[in-house]
């Protein structure tokens, strides 16, 4: 079975059509990519599925089970977000105790403090950052719990908004390690927005090419290493991508 699957999917602000017949699959277990340039609809497929972007037509599942247009508990508990922003995805105000707590009571899920000890070991945060405020944390760590809540509903669904790209490159990597450890260990799959190309390599088996809305190629990972793209908007991202990392190695 199709971890998610799209079909015929167009989605608009008002009345401007931002993507345009959005048709794929990933597979269950499987790291899927969804790249291209700013403004190319990435983001938008994520908020679609999620239910933050509900003007759209065509069709949405997730696990087999249609989506509809506003997210409901049943959804909630197949599938996650986690969002660019750290900060702005964590309430100021709330602990990371909180913060943590908040799906298990919405759900009536018992056993609340094993729960939030066990996912803050999970990902890498010990127990003194507990009573913590966001405030009080680094970016690394705020990407942490914001990853942390995403999993405490157990979802086998996660949606990745470029979960890196607010953080400092030194605190990157630790971030996307901690991602594939997470899928290994507990069966995730995958949906990740991200203009480096370079984490769909280490990230994903597959991506989808975006330009202008709508999805021109869908290729391997491997035509990273091989540049192996048919299309010539893919081919173009890609030699963009091969000449910056060569111009970080020269700087």
């Amino acid at each position: 079975m199709n971890a998610i699957t799209l079909t015929d999917l167009n989605i608009a602000y008002g009345a401007s059509r931002v993507v345009h017949d959005v048709t794929l699959s990933v597979a269950e277990g499987e790291s899927f990519a969804l790249v291209g340039e700013s403004g190319s609809g990435k983001s938008t497929i994520l908020k679609a599925i999620a239910g933050l972007a509900p003007d759209w037509t065509g069709e949405i599942t997730v696990l087999g089970q249609p989506c509809g247009k506003r997210p409901d508990r049943a959804f909630a508990r197949r599938c996650q977000m986690v969002f660019q922003d750290p900060y702005g995805s964590l309430h100021p105000r709330k602990t990371v105790d909180a913060v943590l707590s908040e799906p298990l009571i919405i759900h009536g899920i018992g056993n609340r403090d094993r729960r939030v000890a066990e996912i803050l070991s999970a990902v890498g945060l010990d127990q003194r950052f507990r009573f913590r405020f966001p405030h009080q944390l680094s970016g690394g760590q705020r990407q942490r719990v914001a990853i942390a809540r995403a999993l405490m509903l157990e979802p086998k669904v996660m949606l990745l908004d470029e979960p890196t790209s607010a953080l400092d490159v030194s605190v990157q990597a630790e971030i996307l390690n901690l991602l594939k450890r997470l899928r290994r260990e507990q069966g995730l799959t995958y949906l990740m927005v991200t203009h480096n190309l370079p984490v769909v390599g280490f990230m994903c088996e597959r991506m989808a090419v975006m330009n202008k809305g709508r999805i021109v190629e869908i290729a391997p990972a491997t035509a990273l290493h091989d540049g192996s793209f048919n299309h010539p908007y893919s081919q173009a991202l890609y030699a963009a991508s091969v000449g910056a990392d060569h111009d970080k190695e020269i700087a």
